[in-house]
């Protein structure tokens, strides 16, 4: 068996039974065996939604704010110490603000505030449809108006590092922007993720145009990449080499698009729902973040 496909073997065999499930109906097999761009559709817009099974350790607060017709649930954690700045967590697809208690049990100490919440049609949170940033980058700057920010670093995994990507495009009180396993743009990872099932590619773009016709967005406009030229906050971009959901290309194009300062770190050895679990990842992160406190400290 060659390398490749027993890889992507290895990965569809972690896939929960849940995903698998999504899989049958992203091939669009209704009880007839027919096409149905409705199935595929479904699945681009509803992602399994995890329910919240344990409250953090740390001190918390929570916090509950209104977006547009959505109502979005979240918790703050407080910084001990000297305050450095405010973090704002961005959970993958899927997940839910529980993903932020590492987060946070890792940065509080260091002086950070850190805001994680359950983003549409994921968690607690109200919304009928995932729309990959289109309205979620909106729902990003609601969560800092809710907590008086003037500015804040966003910090996200997969869905929530895009997300955080595209809200760095349009809402200038982010300050920089740390993004774990971005998609370059939402087309290009339905298509990779649908070769996985052999879907085929007429059923897929057809698919892609009935999200976008339900969800009441447009799919081609969810691209961290097209925006990438008008972000001018710092990014860090962190992608790990063995990552066959969303290939490290993802990152190397955005990280050549982008129009301000940007590093991309590309780990060996590291897949991609791991990625944040590493020291050598988190390494960075905390060399990042002392860098931005030290250039605000003697330039800002």
């Amino acid at each position: 068996m060659k390398r490749r496909s027993k890889r992507i073997l290895i990965g569809l065999a972690a896939v929960p039974a849940g995903l698998l499930l999504a899989a049958a109906f992203l091939l669009g097999l209704s009880y007839r065996g027919d096409l149905s761009a409705d199935w595929g559709a479904a699945v681009i817009l509803h992602p399994m939604k995890r329910p919240l099974t344990r409250a953090p350790g740390l001190p918390h607060e929570d916090l509950t704010f209104t977006s547009g017709a959505e109502r979005l649930e979240g918790w703050i954690f407080r910084a001990t110490g000297e305050r450095r700045g405010l973090v704002v967590y961005l959970h993958g697809i899927g997940r839910n603000r529980q993903s932020g208690i590492a987060v946070a049990e890792r940065l509080v100490p260091r002086g950070y505030d850190v805001l994680t919440f359950d983003g549409r049609a994921h968690g607690r949170s109200s919304g009928a449809a995932c729309t990959y940033g289109f309205h979620e980058r909106h729902d990003v700057s609601r969560a800092l108006d809710a907590v008086s920010a003037t500015g804040a670093i966003l910090l996200g995994h997969s869905l929530g590092a895009a997300i955080a990507l595209q809200t760095a495009a349009v809402d200038r009180r982010v300050e920089a922007v740390i993004a774990a396993a971005p998609f370059s743009d939402l087309p290009t990872i339905v298509r990779e993720r649908a070769r996985w099932f052999l879907a085929p590619e007429p059923y897929v773009e057809e698919a892609l145009v009935r999200a976008g016709e339900l969800g009441r967005f447009t799919p081609a406009e969810v691209s961290p990449l097209r925006l990438a030229p008008t972000i001018e906050a710092p990014v860090l971009l962190l992608h790990g080499e063995d990552d066959i959901k969303t290939v490290p290309d993802h990152s190397r194009r955005i990280s050549e698009a982008l129009g301000g300062p940007n590093r991309l770190v590309i780990f060996p050895g590291v897949e991609h729902d791991e990625i944040l679990e590493h020291d050598e990842v988190w390494q960075e992160i905390e060399t990042f973040l002392d860098d931005l406190a030290y250039s605000s400290a003697c330039c800002g």
